[in-house]
């Protein structure tokens, strides 16, 4: 049976329902796993491509019992789970590049991304190479190089949330020889990245999948033995390792994810809307809305959106007066981080570094995170907020 994105989020990663036993899977902490004799241990040991217990840092059945759910979710066979939504990114980079290989990342790309490229991949001799992530194929192909190993996307974007046209960039990749990697946060459970041509799906499933804004904890997908033996072997070597408390913590609000999203989609997309329509707001850079660029990408590959989105303010207004703005917001707390129940505000304006001369707009820009509060209180905390502007 081909189960909705609903039902996979309720039955994924534990037993079917009609097996004796507890609702939730089991947390398990352990180091240290006991074999009752030699030949038992020396079978297992090679089996480090399976979710078979083999010692603590391989994972346990809290762990294995995540990424199958993970797996299922996205359309793909294998899943990674990781420390951080930042070691999602950096433990497949590492594992796939090796030193004269060539990488190219999108301009608009999360801060963390950018100083890793910048920084430890340098210092390892990879190199980096930034592009427009609007641009067309053809117009992407020249940066190719016969070296490049990994094109890697986001898309949205971080902060300015430039949709880009995954298909398209996959099947360029694919033809140079090269893998396509794509930061899927933004797009959990409304981009399915391996229909898509994805090779590399990388969550932070400290936003969404986790929801409350307690745990840290990232995840890589893929769909192919190759890709699986790459990120795998990979994660070992490095030793990456994650906290089962929070993958099962991350399990729990997988359960609740189809509600928290509808209900964030929709609060957002109020939101977005009513904020297009404020004298002091230039343009909104929510996806679903025309004024987004790549809105017409958006609106061709994805199902729905979630509840992060930005605005940029009317030239007239100073990043003094866009401060004085956020300052005077109460339901909107400043911090960041995303995907949680409680709404949150951070100015974006120059806070993204920027090599391709992409992501400027009329004015100083703003990102949201919109919760799980009623909207009419949200709109008069805006309303306020946005009227001592003048």
């Amino acid at each position: 049976m081909d189960k909705k994105f609903e039902t996979k989020l309720v039955q994924a990663g534990r037993r079917p329902t009609r097996d004796y036993g507890f609702v939730n899977p089991p947390l398990t902490r352990g180091s240290t796993v006991l074999y009752p004799d030699i030949a038992t241990k020396q079978a297992i040991g090679p089996r480090r491509l399976e979710p078979v217990e083999i010692y603590g840092l391989y994972g346990n059945e809290t762990h294995f019992a995540l990424e199958a759910a993970l797996a299922e979710l996205e359309g793909g066979s294998r899943a990674q789970v990781t420390g951080s939504g930042l070691s999602a990114i950096t433990v497949p980079l590492l594992a796939y590049l090796k030193a004269g290989d060539h990488l190219l990342v999108p301009d608009s790309v999360y801060g963390p991304t950018r100083s890793f490229c910048d920084g430890m991949l340098r210092r390892y001799g990879v190199e980096t190479s930034y592009y427009d992530p609007m641009i067309s194929p053809d117009a992407l192909t020249p940066k190719f190089r016969p070296q490049t190993r990994v094109l890697f996307t986001e898309s949205p974007g971080s902060h300015t949330f430039e949709v880009q046209d995954i298909p398209a960039l996959a099947a360029l990749a694919h033809a140079r020889g090269a893998k396509l990697f794509l930061d899927n946060t933004w797009g959990i459970g409304h981009f399915a990245p391996f229909e898509k041509g994805v090779d590399v799906s990388i969550h932070a499933l400290t936003k969404y999948p986790g929801g409350h804004s307690d745990i840290i904890l990232g995840a890589v997908v893929v769909n192919t033995d190759e890709d699986w033996h790459w990120l795998r072997n990979g994660a070992l070597e490095l030793g990456n390792y994650a906290s089962p408390d929070d993958c099962w913590l991350a399990l729990r609000g997988l359960r609740t994810l189809a509600v928290r999203l509808k209900a964030q989609e929709a609060a957002g997309l109020r939101l977005a809307h009513w904020l297009a329509d404020r004298p002091e707001i230039a343009r909104v850079l929510h996806p679903a809305l025309p004024s987004c660029p790549g809105h017409e990408i958006w609106a061709r590959d994805f199902t729905g959106s979630c509840g992060l989105f930005g605005a940029v303010f009317a030239p007239r207004y100073s990043a003094a007066q866009v401060v004085g703005f956020i300052d005077a917001l109460t339901l909107f707390g400043i911090g960041a981080s995303w995907g949680g129940y409680e709404s949150l505000v951070l100015p974006t304006t120059g806070t993204i570094k920027r090599t391709e001369g992409t992501g400027s707009f009329e004015g100083h820009a703003v990102r949201f995170q919109v919760g799980l509060e009623h909207t009419d209180d949200l709109i008069a905390d805006l309303t306020q907020a946005l009227d001592r502007l003048g």
